[in-house]
């Protein structure tokens, strides 16, 4: 492409055809999305449409660059004073700052406290329990207080400009003649933007557009590869500093250059991981194109590398520029929707390489009776009776059990249902009913979030109090729709709220009645002789509680992103619960670390009413062991 050689070695119209062969049998055979490729299949028709057909079938290029655009000798353009190393002699950097210690930042921070520089940060103590050289700064200003050099390794334009500009005002801190180092990935358009920026404030305060990429690993061992434009004697000042997180840099020239040049970086590795991803879910694991990210993808790792969030950001950065310079980028487009699907699934913090769960994540509905009969044998004891002896012997605690629709009662019976929840009326039903649990009907299901919050807090804090009062411990039960609508996660969290931080959130929809199933975590809605995944019912439509996923881990994080990962989950699985019995639940629950102030999401699979009582048995168990 760059010699513009168009000699047919493999032509367009072939390219054309092999597309068409690989979408056409993954969609009518597999049933399988493939939307990058589908993106590449009309671009490839779209050049032999133009006449490039016979070309080989690097000529799509023409196809992108007809509105005038045109391929620029490298040579030619760099500017001769580009040399990989400085004329002058660089300035001798005192004091450095490091704004932004993140998964790069952290390793940037640390080469830099190796090579001799002391490094302020805001607020990590334990990045600087882990470096003698660095020292804790009390506030942004702080950090660029008499600096010479101050790095800033910020997730995006925008915070970049306010830790300069904002209310902490760092660039007003900086030394006369000192260096912004912005190692961001950010639009150039920023970039020139922000040199303006630094330079109206007349200090002579210079500014290198210094992107980097190489990932947590090199950050850490100091050989990022580092893409940096600005004047000489601005890359001349900041020279020493850059050595210390990379090899040997070379100076683009003008500010805005480097960041072009990683956009187009950026767009490069978006575009061809979301291709990676097609390829794994189409079962190419084989290729020895998938060094990087292909492990990660083919171990289900999503420890964030790089997470998927920045690619969200990188290639946003990749269209917006595109669109300032008009230039079509049709796979870029499609590559960025792919991982915005992601991050609206709850992958936002988790690895980029998660894309590929896109890919395979569209749950099919199964035959009923062979999924049913397929499935592990029941547990062969039945513990009924136990559970009924231990809740007789007045150990378990009561049971609340707040209802947020008063029809769900209806497949109750020989229990009580409060209709109004003060302290002491709650207080009167802790002591004149020895029965291990109790209803009260909230109601809540019509109300808006913020009165659910409010209702819900002020009815746990009476059953706090009354349960004080009378000496009674009790456990607090959400019942919501078995559907899913609920009000999630206002519940749960105004309960927290009024009782403290729980161990444990437990999601049990299991409704045998109703034909309501949980396997292998997917919650299914039987319709007739056929298993529906929930989110593809039409109660998934409802236009209040509405959601799109059944895998119910991922239901949890399309309600909860805000507060659990993908490491949040316990799953209790129908093997645990028919192998093991109530020993393989209290073993599972008990896995993890308990007390430690993190909340664990467990969820259960059930099928039959066996199921709900051997996982019961085994949570009293676990209780009794903590």
């Amino acid at each position: 492409m760059l010699n513009q050689d168009w000699a047919p070695r493999s032509s367009l119209d072939a390219a054309v055809n092999n597309m068409a062969c690989l979408t056409r049998h993954a969609s009518m055979s597999l049933q399988f999305p493939l939307p990058v490729a589908s993106v590449v299949k009309q671009l490839y028709i779209a050049g032999a449409a133009q006449g490039y057909g016979s070309e080989d079938d690097a000529a799509l290029l023409k196809l992108l660059l007809q509105r005038g655009h045109a391929i620029s000798n490298t040579e030619q353009t760099v500017h001769e004073g580009a040399e990989p190393t400085p004329v002058t002699a660089p300035m001798e950097i005192v004091r450095g700052g490091v704004v932004g210690l993140g998964a790069m930042g952290q390793g940037m921070a640390a080469s830099l406290a190796r090579g001799r520089f002391d490094v302020w940060k805001p607020f990590v103590d334990k990045f600087v329990s882990a470096n003698a050289k660095a020292t804790a700064a009390e506030s942004l200003a702080m950090a660029a207080k008499d600096a010479d050099m101050l790095l800033l390794m910020v997730l995006n334009a925008a915070q970049a400009e306010d830790v300069l500009f904002g209310s902490d005002k760092a660039a007003y801190a900086l030394t006369d003649g000192a260096v912004v180092i912005l190692a961001s990935t950010v639009p150039p358009s920023f970039a020139c933007k922000l040199k303006g920026m630094l330079g109206d404030l007349g200090r002579n305060i210079g500014m290198l557009d210094c992107p980097v990429s190489g990932g947590v690993v090199r950050a850490a061992n100091g050989t990022l590869m580092i893409i940096c434009s600005a004047d000489e004697p601005t890359v001349d000042k900041a020279h020493s500093a850059i050595l210390s997180t990379t090899g040997t840099p070379t100076n683009l020239c003008g500010v805005g250059a480097a960041s072009s040049v990683k956009m187009i970086n950026q767009l490069l590795a978006g575009v061809h991981i979301a291709a990676a991803a097609g390829a794994m879910a189409l079962a190419a694991p084989w290729s020895w194109m998938l060094e990087n990210r292909g492990p990660q993808m083919l171990e289900a790792d999503w420890m964030p590398h790089s997470a998927l969030t920045i690619s969200v950001s990188d290639l946003g950065i990749v269209l917006d520029e595109a669109k300032k310079l008009e230039y079509f980028a049709p796979i870029s487009s499609a590559s960025h929707n792919l991982y915005l699907a992601g991050a609206c699934k709850g992958w936002a913090k988790d690895s980029d390489a998660g894309v590929t769960e896109t890919e395979t994540t569209l749950i099919k509905p199964l035959p009923a009776k062979d999924t049913l009969a397929a499935l592990p044998k029941d547990y062969s004891t039945d513990v009924l009776d136990a559970n009924r002896r231990y809740v007789n012997s007045g150990s378990a605690p009561v049971l609340v059990v707040l209802d947020d629709d008063p029809k769900n009662t209806q497949t109750c019976h020989g229990i009580n249902a409060l209709i109004v929840w003060d302290i002491e009326t709650t207080g009167a039903q802790f002591e004149r009913d020895s029965r291990a649990f109790f209803f009260i009907l909230t109601n809540i299901r019509a109300l808006p979030p913020t009165e659910v919050k409010a209702l819900i807090l002020e009815i746990c804090q009476n059953i706090k109090e009354a349960a004080k009062q009378t000496g009674k411990t009790f456990e607090i039960v959400l019942r919501g729709d078995s559907t899913l609508r609920c009000q999630l996660p206002e519940e749960p969290m105004a309960a927290e709220e009024a009782l403290g931080k729980f161990d444990d959130w437990i999601i049990a929809p299991f409704f045998m009645q109703g034909g309501r199933y949980t396997i292998n975590d997917v919650y299914y809605v039987q319709e007739g002789e056929i298993l529906v995944p929930a989110g593809q019912t039409l109660f998934a439509q409802d236009a209040t509680f509405g959601y799109k996923n059944s895998n119910l881990r991922e239901y949890v994080l399309e309600k909860c992103s805000s507060r659990f990962n993908c490491s949040s989950f316990a799953l209790v699985t129908l093997d645990d619960i028919r192998t093991g019995g109530p020993d393989g639940v209290k073993a599972k629950l008990l896995s993890r670390p308990i007390g430690q102030g993190t909340t664990a999401v467990v969820i259960v699979n059930a099928v039959v009413e066996s199921d709900i009582r051997v996982f019961a048995a085994g949570l009293l168990e676990a209780q009794e062991a903590v």
